[in-house]
């Protein structure tokens, strides 16, 4: 498939058309037309089905923000498993691309000709296959396939050292490790942007930095560990796992939390979450972090308690 574009536009190759289930088509219509086209006529939704045929998509332009939003994922809202795509076919694009490129993205490949705006997606780049452009995949995609790695070599400064992936390129990314489900290790040196370790099922992510809003989002298992300062919104819909802050903490910890734990400085949890008595796995996990003796007393464990969860089963 081959699109010319006049100008650039959002949302190309988005697998979730812009979080659909939320506006129901009043941000984006998913069998609208692509804008500013040139001799197409493409809906978004074609380009999604094209790329998930195994079709490689060619963009001759610039492209604007969210391009390959959740690339490679079987949406459960649209009858998926939420799993990775086998077979997807790659994003090619002449020219620039916006920010927040490869958002949750799972598998295949965009190659970018230009540049790239900051903040990326869960992308990271690799040594190109095809000559003049710029190749990144999915962070996630690494993680679960090690036996890829010498194929889709890590540009440096990043690199692979005793099987953990440790970024030290200082870009910003949203959405970092989103849906691992492996037994694997992330480490940032430096800050991250939204909804690290979102949706999350195993694996560890450690970050040097801060992070944005929404870490630790819809976690289901494995552990997101903070080492500067979290935004609001930490372990926003929290299944399982854990979520450790040893910075500060912005408003709204624990926001629709129904499970998992998360370890941080004393704060307000949005109600049913409660603080309750840290355990000897978190005293072990800060004093990792270099937090032991009376510092330890700044930290409490927040949860839902066992009364509170009952409470909930009744009410549904």
């Amino acid at each position: 498939m081959e699109l010319k574009l006049s100008s650039p536009q959002d949302c190309i190759g988005d697998f979730t058309y812009n979080f659909f289930w939320q506006h129901r088509g009043a941000k984006l219509n998913p069998t609208d037309a692509i804008p500013s086209q040139l001799g197409t006529s493409y809906s978004y939704e074609a380009v999604v089905e094209a790329l998930k045929n195994g079709e490689d998509v060619h963009i001759k332009g610039d492209v604007g923000k969210r391009l390959g939003s959740s690339l490679g994922v079987d949406l459960v809202f649209f009858g998926g498993n939420g799993k990775e795509l086998p077979g997807v076919g790659s994003i090619i694009v002449d020219g620039n691309a916006g920010s927040h490129l490869g958002l949750s993205m799972l598998s295949s490949a965009i190659y970018v000709k230009g540049a790239v705006k900051e903040p990326l997606g869960n992308a990271v780049q690799v040594k190109s296959d095809l000559e003049g452009y710029n190749k990144f995949v999915s962070i996630t995609w690494l993680l679960h396939h090690p036996e890829e790695r010498e194929m889709e070599s890590i540009l440096e400064p990043n690199e692979f050292k005793e099987g953990v992936l440790i970024l030290t390129d200082g870009i910003l990314r949203n959405t970092l490790a989103a849906r691992c489900m492996k037994e694997a290790k992330v480490h940032v040196k430096g800050d991250v942007g939204i909804s690290v370790g979102i949706l999350m099922r195993n694996g560890c992510v450690l970050v040097e930095g801060n992070a944005g809003m929404n870490a630790g989002a819809l976690l289901n298992g494995g552990k997101v560990v903070i080492l500067g300062d979290a935004a609001e919104f930490l372990g926003v819909e929290l299944i399982k796992g854990v979520v450790f802050v040893k910075g500060k903490c912005k408003g709204y910890v624990g926001a629709k939390m129904t499970g998992g734990r998360i370890i941080c400085r004393r704060t307000k949890p949005i109600p049913p979450v409660k603080e309750t008595k840290l355990e000897k796995d978190d005293l072990a996990l800060l004093a990792e972090c270099g937090i032991s003796g009376m510092l330890t007393l700044n930290y409490g464990g927040y949860e839902i308690t066992a009364k509170c969860k009952s409470k909930n089963a009744k009410a549904l």
